[in-house]
Parts: structure tokens; sequence; C-alpha cells
């Protein structure tokens, strides 16, 4: 599985640095490196996130839902 770690208040996104796996808080979903378990994104939850974040994680492998407009 890759989940995210999205802010609902920001849009940003909490994830592991590409460079040096630090976590940290980026506004591209393209630098947000996946997390590959549900008790990792937990953790970087309880560590990092402020309760006003309001984290949500999101399972990248759902994303291909067609839209109907």
């Amino acid at each position: 599985m890759a989940y995210v770690i999205q802010s609902g208040t920001t849009g940003a996104f909490l994830a592991p640095s590409m460079d040096d796996g630090q976590p940290e808080w980026v506004m591209s979903l393209r630098e947000a490196c996946p997390v590959v378990d549900l008790e990792d994104c937990a953790q970087l939850i309880e560590d990092h996130a402020e309760p006003w974040h309001r984290a949500q994680v999101i399972d990248l492998t759902q994303l291909h839902r067609p839209v109907s407009l």
C-alpha cells in the first residue's frame, strides 16, 4: 500500500524527505514520498502534526476511481 498524509487545513503533505528521510511538510504531491504502513502514518501524525492540521491519511491506490462530471 502507499499512503500520504495531508493537512485538511493547509493542503500540505507530511512525508519523509526525499533527501534524508526526515519528516517534513511539503505543498506538492510530487514531493511527498509515500508511506507504506498505516502504523507509520499514525506515528508521523502523532509526532509531527498539530491538531489544527486535521491530518488525514490518503490511500493512493484508491485514486483510480473515475470522476463523473
